[in-house]
Parts: C-alpha cells; structure tokens; sequence
C-alpha cells in the first residue's frame, strides 16, 4: 500500500489539469460579445501569441546550449546524471506551456468578462474567476505531474524502485533539479522579457496618445492600446505562469532535499 502512495500525486494533477479543462470549456461557451469586441479580442490574441512565439524560439536556442553545458557537467560531477539533460529539456518545455496557457485563457476570459459585466456583475466575476481558475490549476497540476512523474522515474532508475541508501537518493534529487533548472531559465526570461515588452509598449501608448495626441490612457481611440494590452498579456500573465511554475517546483523540490 505504501509503495502506491508515490503515485498518488500524479492522479491528483491528472485529476487537476481535467478540471482544468472543464473550466476551460466552460469559460469558452460563454457569449463573447459583439463583432467590434471579438475583433479587438483577436488582435490582442494574435499579438501575444506572436511575441511568445518569437520568444520560445529564441529561448529553445538557449535551452539547447545549456543542456550540452549540462551533459559535460554530467560526467564530471559523480552525484549527477546524464538525465538531468532530458529533466532540464522538459522542465523548460512545461514552464512555457504553463505560461501560453495562461496567456491564451486570459485572452479569451477579458472580453466574455466585458460582455457579461454588461448585464450582471456577479457573472462577469464568475467568468473571470473561471479563467484564473484554468491557470492556477494548469500551473499546478503540471507541476506536480512533472516532477512525480520524473521523481518516480528516477527513483527506480537508481535505486530500483527501493529505498536503498542516501547516496543513491542524492543522486536523484540532483538530477531531478535539472526538471527546476529548466522550468527557472524560462521563467526568469519570460517574466524579464515580458516585462519590458509591456513597459515599451505602456510608455509608447503614453506618449503617442497623452503627449502628441492628447488622448487619454486606455482610450479606444488610440490604436497603440491595443499594444498595451498586449504587453500586459505577455508580461503580466504569460511571465506570471512560468514564473509561477517556476517558482512551485523550486519550492516542492527544496522541500524534498
């Protein structure tokens, strides 16, 4: 019986990242407003999935450089292993999925909010609840799937599915690290990234609309908002969820060293 418990929390991501979904599908039924606001919606989507896309491409360089740099370091420090390249390769690759994720819900969750604040107020909390909810599980759940699935792998690759010695425990939780590695490095880019992307673009607003234009900030009449939005998409939520997920697995991971 004991020896199932380690897959318990794997069932409790699966578990999570269903809901997910099902919150998800929910949030996305919801009316979206008039033609006007799904077109200023869809520029916004495309905008931050354009800067994420031009993002991870660049950032897949930097993954590939230091999983060579971890592969030398691999054999030449005795308490590592080579999987901590593969750990390293998908920490990364969950942490950018946490944070499209959030980004491309908190996209489609603004203008259903919008639409159903026009009517209820207690809906459009509802609605926008719904939408934070898929992101909060999402960066959890593939938290917690992420590293059991690798702690259980590991666990069996050095130490045969026993508890054996705490020579053979070091050498999992450090290669099991390289999962954080990864999951920090697009963090820290992310969040940096975004950050100024959505400072450009609050400032570049500010200046074309208050100072040359005279147009108030956030006004509809100033093209550059939608700019702004979209750099407070890509900083404020995508950079959120990985430096959430980063931030998650770091935490857990100390917790078990």
């Amino acid at each position: 019986m004991e020896s199932m418990m380690i897959y318990a929390p794997i069932v409790m991501a699966l578990l999570g990242l269903i809901f997910m979904a099902v919150k998800r599908s929910w949030v996305m039924k919801q009316n979206p407003g008039d033609g006007k606001m799904k077109e200023i919606s869809d520029h916004i989507y495309e905008g931050a999935l354009a800067f994420l896309n031009a993002e991870y491409r660049l950032l897949a360089v930097f993954v590939v450089i230091v999983s060579i740099a971890l592969a030398v370091v691999s054999f030449v420090v005795p308490t590592t292993h080579i999987l901590i390249v593969v750990a390293f390769i998908f920490g990364a690759i969950f942490s950018a999925l946490a944070g499209n994720m959030g980004m491309k819900i908190a996209t489609k969750t603004n203008v259903r909010t919008t639409q159903a604040a026009r009517t209820s107020l207690p809906n459009a909390l509802k609605i926008s609840f719904g939408g934070g909810t898929v992101m909060g599980l999402g960066v959890a759940g593939l938290a917690v799937l992420g590293l059991t699935a690798f702690f259980i792998f590991f666990f069996h690759v050095f130490m045969e599915g026993v508890w054996t010695n705490t020579m053979d425990m070091t050498i999992v939780l450090e290669t099991l690290a390289g999962f954080s590695l990864g999951a920090e490095s697009i963090a820290l880019f992310a969040r940096v990234g975004g950050g100024i992307y959505t400072k450009a673009a609050d400032v570049g607003a500010d200046l074309v609309g208050k100072v040359e234009a005279g147009i108030p900030e956030d006004d509809p009449r100033n093209p550059a908002t939608i700019a702004d939005n979209v750099g407070d998409n890509v900083g404020d939520v995508a950079g959120m969820g990985a430096d959430l997920f980063g931030s998650y697995v770091a935490t857990v991971l100390a917790a078990m060293v």
